[in-house]
């Protein structure tokens, strides 16, 4: 083996994703939030691309989304249509939260790889990012709301025209106990197609399920 199974399995099994309410005042230092960036940059990557770019606010730089999210939001669902409630949560996040990973993708200059391809290398990145938050005690969440599509968002995280916001990275250490979770069996999301019947159906599986 080249590493400990179990201690490689409990890690991804014990990841969880925190809201910022959650999160306490303890500061997150930079040269951890730089060890999280870096297992991100060692997610796969089709054609070498490296996709992922990464704008970290924190300090006085968390007054450009403390101000900038209520807006964002307001201009996304317009005049009439703004939840005062949603408005002050926005405000809220970062009463405690300290440190903020803005995330976004570039594209491939030579046309060889996907959009889509390019998404997926990002998704890939932001869990190698919440495996490393979860080995140092931090909680993560991984936010993509309707509005980091405006135009004001790509220029507050310093993407180029063609380049896409892939949401915001919310990371702390998070106060009370970490939470427990689960999953569906194994055998409810996998086929094998190897000649074989299987031995189980999916009616056997539903009463599993109900529990």
């Amino acid at each position: 083996m080249r590493h400990n199974l179990s201690d490689v399995a409990a890690l991804m099994k014990d990841r969880r994703s925190f809201s910022p309410e959650a999160m306490g005042p303890r500061k997150v230092h930079r040269d951890i939030v730089e060890e999280i960036l870096r297992a991100g940059t060692w997610a796969g990557t089709h054609g070498m691309t490296q996709p992922w770019r990464f704008t970290v606010f924190s300090e006085e730089g968390l007054a450009v989304l403390r101000d900038g999210l209520p807006q964002w939001y307001a201009n996304h669902a317009g005049p009439g249509n703004v939840n005062k409630a949603r408005v002050a949560k926005l405000k809220a996040r970062f009463d405690a939260c300290n440190c903020v990973i803005g995330l976004g993708r570039v594209h491939d200059p030579e046309g060889r790889i996907s959009e889509e391809d390019n998404a997926w290398a990002v998704a890939s990145a932001v869990q190698n990012m919440h495996l490393m938050c979860t080995a140092y005690g931090l909680g993560a969440k991984w936010t993509t709301p309707k509005f980091m599509g405006r135009p004001e968002v790509k220029k507050a995280l310093g993407l180029p025209e063609e380049g896409k916001v892939m949401g915001l990275f919310y990371v702390g250490y998070p106060e009370g106990d970490w939470p427990k979770s689960h999953r569906m069996p194994l055998e409810f999301v996998t086929r094998w197609q190897d000649g074989k019947v299987s031995s189980v159906r999916e009616h056997e599986l539903k009463p599993t399920l109900k529990k």
